[in-house]
Order: structure tokens, then C-alpha cells, then sequence
């Protein structure tokens, strides 16, 4: 959404390093041929779905040209559709053992990944032989996804949350493109005069199901500088000033102004969908987000621009910041996992190629100069290729991201059992979205209790 990304406790590590089908794949080589005829065969997933034409083109094509360059290696792309993005599905996967060969995961799904018994510890297989950008990636999203010195998963994708918004909008109720709002209390006149268009026009939407609310629960309370939990990890620590802050600001708009629309409960692809549809004057979001609403849902990426994250009386003194990678299933062969890290590092860390292949990208309905995905470490020979591409292809008009990148909040990573506390921060968020009478204090004390019962249980 970036999709909701989790992280476990250690990552921040990231701050300091960053500048800124469902069925079964046996991994057994006996029973699923994975070295039938010499060669070696692994299934991915994340294809894309049906409906991102071009993108499902591209990854087939990636996946025909690899093997090309691979006569030994066989991809077999599976795809989970929509699941890929709803983290409550990814968990069921996982608990249901029909993960893949190399599987899709958010950054703090590591802690889940490692409890369930499926990750292979791949630090032996990571190398310039098997990723020649290996070097340029960021230290610090490598720690991300290492547990005890050990590596779990590879990072493909990396962000940090600004305003995203509607220039279209923005004109059309007269406010100024160039200067969106810097706080909370603006955001609020804003969205009241962009929800006076009236024909369901939400000025600012927001995240309450599937995990979403509370993903963005924590990067609100992040921009009042609070943490979602105290900072031995043991506690909760969001009921308080800070964390009734954010419900109010919510609840004004709400039921105060009316400016967030009557829907409610929306998750990741419901509120793009709106957004799209050019039914949403603002949201909190990463830069790709307006790749998805280009890619996946029909809108123009010329109709969107990005801010950094609002504060309540000035600047944000935080952000969320997360990502993805590829974690490998416990069980493959050291040829898999090779094959895996090969085809990794075609189609998701090569300037020039896969994710960064801008010239294929550049006259597709497909943006291209987003400040995203930040995966090579600043200086590094594969971050001045990946740079130099980017600008040198740009379809969307860089200025749109110009405030976002010249005023970098810091970034702070997700908590520690992020997915189970966000389930939980979703009951606050969606109640004070869909309850006028609803009772701030009750809310975040029932969740407090809560994550505070989730944080006991795992020790």
C-alpha cells in the first residue's frame, strides 16, 4: 500500500539505515520433481492477478527470459490474487502450510514465519553469486529479516508513509496544490472543503478492517510522536494523550464534519478502489499507492501527489516506515534456494530489470519516478544505476513527490507483533468511524488490555 507491511521489534536497525492457489507446494524433490531431468524447479507466489494486465504480462515475460538465461531453472508462478495484500490470509497460509517454495512476506512477519517453522535459514546462499546487487542493498533491511545472525528473507520492496492526495480535488475546492496540509487541524479544513463537492466525495479516507486500521493507528500515532508499545516491548503504550489525539482527530472529521464519507470499515483495496474512482480527496499512504491506484484500480497517477506525514501542531516528529521480501520454505534443496535467489534478484534487484525495468514500464499505465522501492544503500553502485534509470524514464512528473522528498520525517519501524496488535487497534479505529456516541477512553483501554494480553501470551 504499500499493503500493510509488519515488521518485527529489531527493525529500527531501519531508521539509522535508511536515508531517508491456496494449495499445497510440497518442497520434496521426490514428490514434486524438483530436479526432474537435471533441472530445478520452484513455485513462487505473488504473481500477479488477471485484472493487472500489463504487470501479469511483464512477470510472465520475466519468468520466459530468466529461464532462458536459466535453461536449470523452472518457475512456477502461483497466484493467491487479492491474499498477497490481506495479512489475515497470509497467516493462514502459513498456518495451513500451502506457502509456496518462496513465499511473500511483510518485514515484521518474520517473527510469525520463524514461530510457524517454515523459514530456512538461507544466510549461506545470499551472495554476489546468487544476487550480483547483494552488496548495494541496504544492511539495513537485511537485519530486518534476520533473527539471532541469521537470514530469513531477501528485501524486494522498501517505503515510508507521507499524505497522499488529489490535485483534482485539491483545485477543485479551491485549495493550493502546492502547499497541502502540514497538520492535522489542516487536513481536517481541507477535507471539509473537498467533501463540500458533494457526488460521495470522501476529503480524507481512512483504513479500520483486515489489519489496515491499525497499521495506520500506529503511523498516526507515530506523527504525535507516540509508540505503539513501551520500548522494552513489553507493554502497551498508546493509551494516552497521544493515542486519544488520533481517534479525536478521526472522530471530528467523521461525525463533527462529515467529511470522510458514510462507508466506513474500508480496507487496503476498498479505499483504493474510492480513491481511484476519484472519490477521495486525501489518505495516509506510501508512494506506491498511487502505483496501485494507477495500476490496479483505474486512476491517473497525474491527479496525485504526496506530502510528508502531517503533525498535530506542526511537523510530524514520526512515520511508519516498511516493506516486503521473499522468505524460503524449510525443507529446499541448497539448488532451490539458489534457483530462488536468482530469480529474486532478476526480477526484484536488478536496475534494468523486473521491478526496475523503466524503459518496459515507461509506455505502460505504469508510474515511473516514484521515490520507491529504496532498497540499495545510498552510494552504492546499484542505487546510482537504479537512480540514473528512474530519472531518465520518468512518466509521472516528479514534482509531485518533490515535498514529500524534501521533507523527510523520521522513519520508525512497526511493533513487535504487529499483525495481532493491528487486529486489535482495528476495533478503535473502527469504532470511533462508525459509532457518533463512540467513547475514546473505552477504546483505547479495551485495547490496551488486549495487546497487553497478546504481548503476556508470548512469553
Amino acid at each position: 500500500m504499500s499493503v500493510p507491511q509488519y515488521r518485527k521489534a529489531t527493525a529500527f536497525a531501519l531508521a539509522a539505515g535508511l536515508g531517508l492457489s491456496l494449495a499445497a507446494c510440497s518442497t520434496k524433490g521426490d514428490d514434486d520433481n524438483s530436479n526432474a531431468g537435471g533441472k530445478v524447479t520452484i513455485t513462487v507466489d505473488c504473481q500477479p492477478v488477471g485484472s493487472q494486465k500489463e504487470l501479469l504480462q511483464n512477470w510472465n515475460d520475466d519468468v520466459v527470459e530468466f529461464q532462458k538465461q536459466n535453461p536449470d531453472i523452472v518457475i512456477k508462478s502461483v497466484s493467491v490474487g487479492e491474499q498477497c495484500n490481506n495479512p489475515p490470509d497470509f497467516t493462514a497460509r502459513l498456518a495451513g502450510g500451502t506457502v509456496t517454495d518462496v513465499f511473500y512476506g511483510y518485514m515484521t512477519d518474520l517473527a510469525q514465519v520463524l514461530d510457524s517453522g517454515q523459514a530456512m535459514d538461507i544466510t549461506e546462499f545470499a551472495n554476489k553469486d546468487t544476487v550480483p546487487t547483494w552488496d548495494s542493498v541496504d544492511p539495513a533491511l537485511k537485519e530486518v529479516f534476520s533473527d539471532g545472525g541469521k537470514l530469513y528473507a531477501v528485501p524486494v520492496k522498501n517505503y515510508s508513509m507521507g499524505l497522499v492526495y488529489n490535485k483534482v480535488l485539491f483545485q477543485q475546492a479551491g485549495l493550493d496544490v502546492n502547499n497541502p496540509p502540514k497538520t492535522w487541524t489542516e487536513v481536517r479544513d481541507a477535507a471539509k472543503k473537498i467533501s463540500a463537492l458533494g457526488n460521495g466525495i470522501a476529503g480524507y479516507a481512512e483504513y479500520s478492517a483486515g489489519n489496515t486500521g491499525g497499521w495506520h493507528f500506529t503511523s498516526l500515532l507515530y506523527s504525535q510522536g507516540g509508540q505503539v508499545l513501551t520500548p522494552d516491548g513489553k507493554k502497551a503504550d498508546f493509551n494516552n494523550p497521544m493515542g486519544k489525539q488520533v481517534l479525536q482527530n478521526l472522530k471530528d472529521m467523521r461525525y463533527g464534519d462529515n467529511s470522510m464519507g458514510a462507508r466506513q470499515l474500508l480496507q487496503w483495496g476498498d479505499l483504493l478502489t474510492n480513491a481511484g474512482a476519484g472519490k477521495v480527496g486525501m489518505f495516509v499512504g506510501a508512494p506506491d499507492s498511487t502505483q496501485a491506484i494507477v495500476s490496479q484500480f483505474q486512476g491517473k497517477f497525474q491527479d496525485w501527489a504526496m506530502a510528508p506525514l502531517p503533525g498535530q501542531g506542526g511537523p510530524a516528529k514520526g512515520t511508519l516506515g516498511g516493506g516486503e521480501g521473499y522468505f524460503f520454505k524449510k525443507g529446499l534443496t541448497p539448488e532451490q534456494v539458489k534457483a530462488g535467489l536468482k530469480w529474486i534478484a532478476y526480477q526484484k534487484l536488478t536496475p534494468g530489470k523486473g521491478q526496475f525495468d523503466y524503459v518496459r514500464a515507461k509506455p505502460q499505465n505504469y508510474p515511473v519516478g516514484l521515490p520507491q522501492p529504496l532498497l540499495f544503500a545510498n552510494g552504492s553502485e546499484a542505487q546510482k544505476q537504479e537512480l540514473e534509470l528512474r530519472k531518465a524514464n520518468a512518466n509521472v512528473d516528479t514534482a509531485n513527490f518533490a515535498i514529500f522528498e524534501a521533507t523527510p520525517v523520521p522513519i520508525k519501524g512497526e511493533p513487535r507483533n504487529a499483525q495481532a496488535i493491528y487486529a486489535v487497534l482495528d476495533g478503535a479505529m473502527s469504532g470511533v468511524l462508525t459509532n457518533p456516541n463512540s467513547n475514546i477512553d473505552a477504546l483505547l483501554k479495551t485495547a490496551e488490555d488486549k495487546v497487553n494480553q497478546v504481548l503476556a501470551a508470548e512469553k
